[in-house]
């Protein structure tokens, strides 16, 4: 390799070049160093068929920086002929001609050190070094990315071009185009219909996952039988751990017989039986007491949907196990001629008992709230025969808007952190909410022993969960905590398709036009359909079709605090909001509301409250 000043009209960029072939690229970060002081780093070229010409492997953002200033230049000298000749000149590194993978090499090495390329140009680069004969273990380390790195790279080969075309322009998110790696190309191709069908439904993100296995994506790792040998398909997730069974009713019907055998074995081994808990049941272990063989303990096999089968050795039910330690207890005291024992308190002494002791021990919870809030909490989420404690359902007959809660951010970073509290608290991370619980003497204790393990604030988290599990959707409670912590709907929210088609309003849709494009344009369309006014808004929400983009765009229902759009009512936020709002005003106008002295006997401090960041990284440890 050699370095030369070479004159600008001599070079050209190459095809190997990864940048080839696209628009000029954005020079304006390097623009002002390269007016000021020209080009410092040399470009990396070769020969080409031209004479004295060489094509540029690596440095085009130079080369057109360079070319822009030389044009600038030129046109300040009113049109002269000549340029500067230090702007004509570029230094260059001079490449053997010929090794079109090293120069394609060169190209993205130097690419990635700078402006991060997009994975679909990563993957039109390795596939050419691949052409050239390079082996993935070459990419990989010549780029210093791991191997999985690069299959994952080209895995976007299985994709059909207008794919890979929708993922450049962005038009489709990571995680989509990630699964569509696993479908076949006839899988690919009625997606893409989907997508250019405005009526129909287009599964995206981890719904996508369910569409391509048909309702269900087993992990082959769940598989009780060998899979390799039964020769079911499998796909594999190149940017996750797990291969997928590509036919789920084959899986289920090998996975069944090997459940079968699974349970015939237990039977044999002297167990009273062995039950197979289907899909659509759920084997809940506070509904059981453990029992060995010799008592008559059962095997249950608890089959998931996702194919996994978890095995409870040893239970039966609550009520046979008080049915058998009744006759027990008669055994006993049967054939020896004794009349059963008479119990040593009478129910009033117990009574007398019960509530002396109760009493002592509320008394001293006083001196101990650590204590008391941790049993709080075990309340709440098991309940009691005294506590009625229901998660928000989160009900909805309308397909859209379930949809749009189960992708929105917010519900996604709530469910991530309650997934982590289920760990935390030892529950099986299929149960859909942490609260719900049987409200028996057991589940309390058990969860009040699991609490009393866990440090004030890793508690505080659980308490976050629990209460936003059991917060009423639409009460004035959920405005009072929003006008306490100052919500920004913007950042957990954006208008979808789903919020569009809710909207049929003229009037509404004409002040939400005013608000998004100005009164000028709002006037200039009133009389319009609603589907024009829709399509008005949307384009400025997206910033497309020329009009000026709306960031952080929230419609007065949503915001905290809510308003409405016209005098007419109607707007449950707003009713809430006032609730919410005339509470505050009686509390605050209360007399005697003087701050309380912390100092003073009985009075508790309470804990500060916890950073969210610090929280969230608690649960995640």
């Amino acid at each position: 390799m050699k370095l030369e000043f070479i004159p600008l009209d001599k070079l050209i960029v190459s095809k190997a070049n990864m940048r080839y072939g696209r628009k000029a690229p954005d020079v304006s970060d390097i623009l002002p160093t390269v007016r000021s002081r020209g080009v410092i780093q040399p470009v990396i070229v070769r020969p080409n068929c031209a004479p004295d010409g060489y094509e540029i492997i690596a440095g085009s953002r130079r080369f057109h920086a360079a070319k822009i200033v030389a044009e600038e230049r030129r046109a300040a000298r009113d049109g002269a002929a000549e340029a500067d000749a230090d702007t004509a000149l570029l230094p260059c590194a001079i490449l053997d001609a010929g090794d079109d993978a090293a120069a394609v090499e060169a190209s993205l090495i130097e690419n990635l050190a700078r402006l991060d390329p997009d994975e679909v140009t990563q993957w039109e680069t390795f596939t050419r070094l691949v052409k050239e004969g390079r082996r993935l273990e070459d990419i990989a380390a010549t780029f210093g990315l791991p191997d999985l790195a690069v299959r994952r790279v080209l895995a976007l080969g299985n994709l059909l071009p207008a794919i890979r075309d929708l993922y450049r322009r962005e038009e489709i998110d990571a995680a989509t185009v990630r699964h569509l790696t696993m479908a076949s190309k006839s899988q690919q191709k009625a997606w893409l219909a989907l997508a250019d069908d405005p009526d129909s439904y287009v599964p995206t993100g981890h719904q996508l996952k369910a569409w391509l296995f048909g309702g269900q994506s087993i992990p082959a790792r769940h598989a009780l039988f060998d899979i390799e040998a039964s020769g079911l398909a499998t796909v594999a997730d190149l940017f996750g751990d797990d291969r997928y069974v590509a036919d789920a009713d084959a899986f289920w019907t090998a996975q069944n017989a090997a459940i079968d055998a699974k349970r015939a074995a237990y039977v044999e081994q002297g167990w009273a039986d062995a039950i197979i808990v289907p899909p659509s049941d759920h084997f809940s272990t506070w509904e059981y007491e453990k029992a060995g063989k010799r008592k008559g303990g059962r095997v249950y096999l608890d089959v998931r949907a996702s194919g996994e089968v978890i095995v409870h050795e040893g239970y039966v039910s609550r009520k046979e196990a008080a049915r058998l330690a009744k006759a027990e207890g008669s055994e006993n005291g049967g054939g020896t001629g004794q009349k059963q024992a008479r119990p040593e308190v009478t129910s009033t002494m117990q009574t007398y008992i019960d509530l002396h002791r109760h009493a002592a021990v509320r008394a001293a919870m006083l001196a101990h709230p650590r204590i008391a809030l941790r049993l709080m909490v075990a309340h709440a989420i098991t309940g009691s025969h005294l506590w009625s404690v229901k998660p928000e359902p989160q009900r909805t007959s309308n397909d859209d808007v379930r949809e749009s809660i189960d992708n929105s951010r917010a519900e996604a970073e709530f469910d991530e952190h309650r997934r982590a509290v289920l760990a935390v608290l030892g529950f099986s991370p299929e149960e859909p909410t942490v609260t719900g619980g049987n409200c028996d003497d057991y589940g309390v204790v058990g969860v009040f022993q699991r609490l009393l393990d866990l440090p004030d604030m890793v508690v505080m988290d659980v308490i976050a969960i629990v209460l936003g599990e059991t917060l009423a959707s639409g009460s004035a409670a959920v405005e009072a905590v929003g006008m306490e912590i100052g919500i920004d709907m913007a950042r957990c929210w954006q208008a979808d398709d789903a919020f569009f088609e809710l909207i049929r309003d003229r009037e509404v849709l004409t002040r939400i036009v005013a608000e998004v494009a100005g009164e000028t344009v709002a006037n200039a369309n009133a009389g319009e359909k609603t589907k024009t006014l829709k399509r008005i808004v949307r384009d400025h929400l997206d910033g497309t079709n020329g009009r000026d983009r709306r960031e952080n765009w929230v419609p007065r229902w949503m915001a905290f605090p809510p308003a409405a759009y016209t005098a007419r009512g109607g707007v449950g936020t707003v009713a809430a909001h006032a609730k919410a709002q005339a509470a505050r005003e009686i509390e605050r106008r209360a007399p005697g509301d003087d701050e309380p002295d912390p100092s003073a006997p009985g009075m508790v401090m309470s804990a500060p409250e916890p950073d969210e960041e610090a929280a969230a990284d608690r649960l995640a440890a």
